[in-house]
């Protein structure tokens, strides 16, 4: 039998029978060192559960509370379920003028600023996706610098005021047009993408606003719609700017109103003032019913739209998020 000695012997010819180690060397598995014990994942899914019951609960308090007569809120609070289950504050809320003209305003505000945020942030981003442009590190500047060191709400108060649009409900869309955090988010998504895709579609004739329509943007839709997403809520939630910049109460968001009903309690002007006795008598009865249901109605959209966006907004972050 003829033993083989050096670095390329192979160690079974010096086993009895010439027994193969291969397999089972291949059988080895090292232990990963990124799983947690069992006690460590139970440690994390309790503490998970904490902080989600921490969120719940207080919403599902305000929804059974807005279904729920008001002498049954006045002996318990803390209700977790409907207790005289009514639809009596809905009812109420979809036949006072003055949440629907809100509804109205807020909608509005939303989808109209949503879209021009999402066309001058998309633009803006195309262009600063190209580090060849003339200007380039003066214009990042530029979009940095307001990130870190706001005008101030005076400075914000004559500029919009020259603008023309104090009391002008389309304050309420140019105020924010376009935000230095997102615009820089979905830059260095674009810059992330291959340039070869680019490459080819100008080399077929394609120009700028071509390849960004028909290459970028789909490529695009995570991105897009975690910036939308970003946009709509921040215009849907919006509160100091119908606040500072709007007097007329016939242009006021729906956020506006709801401090109104909840931290003024002005709740005796909400309603036609041809009204009833019988309708004011039922409103000064039902008051927290009412202030329950009008905060379940004004993010009940958002909580909606939020679940269809979901799968979109991590992996939008992310891929935003890794180079730049």
């Amino acid at each position: 039998m003829v033993t083989t000695v050096g670095p390329h012997a192979d160690p079974s010819q010096n086993l009895p029978g010439g027994a193969d180690l291969s397999g089972e060397r291949g059988r080895r598995r090292v232990p990963s060192l990124d799983r947690n014990p069992w006690w460590a994942n139970g440690i994390i899914y309790l503490i998970l559960v904490l902080l989600g019951l921490v969120t719940l609960l207080p919403m599902i308090n305000i929804l059974a509370r807005s279904l729920s007569g008001s002498a049954a809120i006045a002996a318990n609070p803390l209700m977790l379920l409907p207790d005289d289950f009514t639809m009596e504050a809905y009812g109420y809320i979809f036949e006072t003028p003055v949440l629907m003209r809100s509804l109205g305003v807020t909608v509005f505000a939303t989808v109209v600023g949503t879209a021009l945020n999402l066309l001058l942030t998309t633009t803006a981003a195309y262009g600063l996706s190209k580090t060849t442009l003339p200007g380039y590190r003066l214009l990042m500047w530029i979009v940095i610098v307001p990130m870190l060191f706001g005008a101030g709400l005076i400075p914000t108060y004559l500029l919009l005021k020259s603008l023309g649009l104090i009391d002008n409900i389309w304050v309420l869309v140019v105020s924010g047009l376009v935000s230095p955090f997102n615009l820089i988010l979905m830059r260095n998504f674009f810059w992330s993408l291959p340039r070869e895709l680019e490459e080819s579609a100008r080399i077929d004739g394609a120009g700028d606003l071509r390849v960004l329509w028909h290459v970028v943007l789909p490529l695009s839709k995570p991105v897009l719609a975690t910036i939308g997403l970003f946009y709509g809520v921040a215009h849907w939630n919006d509160f100091f700017t119908g606040l500072f910049f709007l007097t007329d109460s016939a242009n006021f968001p729906l956020q506006v109103v709801l401090r109104s009903i909840i931290i003024d309690q002005s709740m005796l002007g909400m309603g036609s003032t041809t009204a009833p006795n019988n309708d004011l008598q039922k409103l000064v009865v039902s008051a927290d019913n009412i202030r329950a249901a009008t905060i379940i109605f004004s993010t009940l959209p958002i909580l909606l739209a939020y679940p269809f966006l979901q799968r979109y907004f991590v992996k939008g972050i992310v891929l935003g998020a890794v180079k730049g």
